[in-house]
């Protein structure tokens, strides 16, 4: 009986309550949701093993000459889509560190398809059409979310503990477009987190990575 009970505790112990809430508000020094960032978390204590899988569309669409949307967050791994539904053909590319590729000329209602096996920032242009671009984020976390038009992020079954929080934006005023700081969660109940985030314009027709 003594055993069985030290085996439980010793289980309760080395197993993290998967319990803690995150909830970050993110506004520019305006005033105004900072939306399209993304929040990635790392837990001191590492990351569950296994495949990482989100329950959104792994697609950037082509529609009334724009990307939809225009920040996109998969995991390593991931396979997009890249559908066209405009009446013009695209060429889809880009030049980013994280991942280089380019999608030859293709018409309305095809399809094609890109692997994306490295972390970080991929942004997206058409070699037909300046005005289009857009992100793609590849996380190494299943940690993460986009902000919403408002700027609220939510994230819910975080491990309790010292975690890292990563902030990224396209047009973040910071090293590598990105914010990181450290928080300690509790075990119950959800942590409010307001963070400012000093965005420059767009610049038009540019390719910033």
């Amino acid at each position: 009986m003594r055993t069985t009970a030290a085996c439980l505790m010793l289980a309760l112990v080395s197993t993290p309550a998967l319990a803690a809430e995150l909830d970050i508000g993110l506004r520019t020094p305006q005033g105004r949701p900072a939306q399209d960032a993304v929040v990635t978390v790392y837990p001191a204590a590492g990351l569950p093993a296994g495949p990482i899988r989100f329950d959104w569309p792994y697609k950037v669409i082509q529609k009334d000459i724009q990307f939809h949307p225009f920040v996109l967050v998969v995991p390593v791994g991931a396979t997009v889509a890249f559908p066209n539904l405009d009446q013009v053909r695209h060429h889809v590319y880009s030049f980013s560190p994280a991942h280089r590729f380019e999608l030859k000329l293709y018409g309305k209602d095809q399809t094609e398809t890109v692997r994306f096996d490295k972390a970080g920032p991929v942004a997206l242009g058409c070699n037909i059409h300046d005005q289009m671009v857009a992100f793609i984020k590849v996380v190494d976390t299943p940690y993460a979310a986009k902000a919403d038009a408002s700027g609220e992020v939510k994230l819910r079954g975080l491990p309790a503990g010292k975690v890292t929080v990563r902030i990224w934006h396209p047009y973040l005023k910071a090293r590598g477009n990105e914010l990181v700081q450290t928080l300690v969660l509790p075990a119950q109940g959800a942590m409010r987190d307001p963070v400012v985030l000093d965005l420059r314009p767009p610049a038009p027709h540019h390719m910033s990575y």
